[in-house]
């Protein structure tokens, strides 16, 4: 996200996907885990808090960021679960996805890492970097039959560090009823976009609304654009790109979209479809849980348009790794990676699907779903061609990210002509 990002409102965390909360700037980050975790990850031997150290290990720690007491627990049954599997007690705690690297920094300084670590998926490339993490395969985990870029996103020169169990993309949403009563069909391809979001708008509703915010959640949902025609991060002032944002301005001064999508989240525009003030909207699956709560609300989903028919769509992908961090136990750090193999394993992506609305990371088990699950095999499909964000840039996609959404400002707002704002999107990118 992220798009990213808590769940609900960004997609690197299903999210959200980027959290633009976070206290420390990216660049602090990385140097602040650079200097910490790889001492850490040196000298994390004479971990003293080990219980473990002389003996059988019962018990284990893990950290994530799903602090809502519902989510919690829900990730509680479900460690509690594999880790009877493992032969241990996971001891579970979360913290705001804004606090992770902090609190990740900490422990480190005291050779205190947890066991297990959730991390958003574009933050795993950065953490690897540091030595902070255990390779996968060391533990004969099976990485095989994942969506391509899961284990892109999972992977740091080549070696694989972290998986989801499930993940998330973006697609179209649009309501029925609207679309029927103005005569309007399912649109397929940019121009088709255009015109039914121009047809469906009228006083008090806009044929079609997206996060355009000055975050990565704005990254997060221009991207299917960008990337579906053939942009790409490293050169944002490509003619490519520009066609992508100018498509978006162009629904911003034809009146089609809101020029409020400047501001808007994830969420506020799901608020804005379910009350009618929207036609049409970009969004994560993490949405259809409340919309079939929305009584009179008859919806459909269908993959993003493309910009014409034919041209393959790329979405960026949305999720959480489970990762294995350089505990100093060997033993521990086995135990652990029995767990990480049991929440990755078939049953429990596809139980993780069906509660949340995620895609499962198997193609073989995602393909299953999608017929179980019609609402979610535009997602399915998506993420067949789903892309990391660090795919491109790695280490280097914050400073992209930042360029991106800016640009997107810029553009919107009439400032500058798409082609101005991406220019200055690519030197903010390319800053050292």
């Amino acid at each position: 996200m992220t798009g990213t990002p808590r769940r609900h409102t960004y997609p690197g965390k299903r999210t959200t996907m980027i959290s633009p909360a976070v206290p420390l700037t990216r660049r602090m980050s990385r140097l602040l885990i650079t200097a910490v975790l790889v001492l850490a990850g040196g000298g994390c031997a004479g971990r003293a808090a080990d219980p473990s150290a002389g003996g059988e290990v019962t018990s284990i720690t893990a950290l994530d960021y799903y602090t809502d007491s519902t989510e919690h627990a829900q990730w509680s049954r479900r460690l509690d679960d594999c880790g009877r599997t493992a032969g241990v007690t996971v001891r579970h705690r979360s913290v705001p996805l804004p606090s992770v690297v902090p609190t990740v920094l900490r422990q480190g300084a005291a050779r205190t890492l947890p066991d297990l670590l959730m991390l958003d998926n574009p933050d795993v490339q950065q953490i690897a970097a540091t030595g902070a993490l255990t390779p996968l395969d060391r533990y004969g985990i099976d990485t095989g039959g994942f969506f391509p870029g899961i284990t892109a996103a999972g992977s740091y020169r080549g070696t694989v560090y972290g998986l989801a169990p499930t993940v998330s993309t973006t697609a179209l949403f649009y309501n029925k009823d609207m679309l029927r009563e103005a005569g309007v069909a399912v649109p397929r391809t940019w121009d088709e976009l255009r015109t039914a979001a121009a047809r469906l708008t009228r006083p008090g509703r806009y044929g079609m609304a997206v996060s355009a915010n000055a975050t990565a959640e704005g990254t997060w949902q221009l991207l299917p654009f960008l990337w579906s025609n053939g942009a790409d991060e490293r050169r944002l002032d490509s003619p490519q790109a520009a066609q992508a944002l100018q498509f978006w301005a162009d629904l911003v001064r034809s009146r089609s979209m809101s020029r409020s999508v400047l501001n808007w989240t994830q969420a506020d525009v799901h608020d804005q479809f379910v009350a009618g003030r929207a036609a049409m909207m970009v969004n994560g699956p993490w949405r259809i849980a409340a919309m079939n709560r929305t009584e009179k609300l008859h919806w459909g989903v269908v993959p993003v348009p493309v910009r014409t028919a034919g041209q393959t769509l790329v979405t960026p992908l949305g999720g959480e790794m489970w990762t294995v961090p350089r505990s100093g136990s060997p033993a521990r750090q086995k135990k652990a990676a029995r767990v990480l193999a049991c929440l990755t394993d078939d049953a429990h992506m596809l139980a993780l699907a069906r509660q949340n609305f995620t895609v499962p990371a198997r193609t073989r088990v995602a393909d299953r779903y999608a017929a179980q699950v019609p609402s979610m095999a535009a997602f399915v499909h998506s993420a067949r061609a789903a892309r990391s964000r660090t795919g491109r840039l790695g280490v280097r996609w914050p400073r992209a990210a930042t360029g991106i959404y800016t640009a997107i400002q810029s553009a919107l707002t009439g400032e500058e002509t798409p082609r101005e704002a991406l220019r200055q999107g690519q030197r903010i990118a390319t800053a050292p």
